[in-house]
């Protein structure tokens, strides 16, 4: 079980640093960042990963399953 995070861990790493290239990419970016913005750039994040399958559930807010299901109002 423990050798599959390797191959997990490495498509992880390739797909960060495809969207690290692809906000290098864009002018609009390259303007706003900085030096050290730069240079604490890494493909080794995690933050955006849910690999334990815990979720949060906020009870004060309300699903949009009418709008999901049908579609946006034509």
């Amino acid at each position: 079980m423990a050798l599959a995070l390797h191959p997990l861990a490495a498509a992880i790493t390739y797909l960060n640093t495809h969207l690290i290239q692809m906000v290098l990419r864009d002018p609009a970016w390259n303007k706003q960042l900085s030096a050290a913005d730069r240079r604490g750039l890494t493909a080794l994040f995690w933050s955006h990963l849910n690999l334990y399958g815990r979720f949060e559930l906020d009870m004060n807010r309300h699903l949009e399953l009418d709008t999901a299901v049908a579609g946006p109002p034509q």
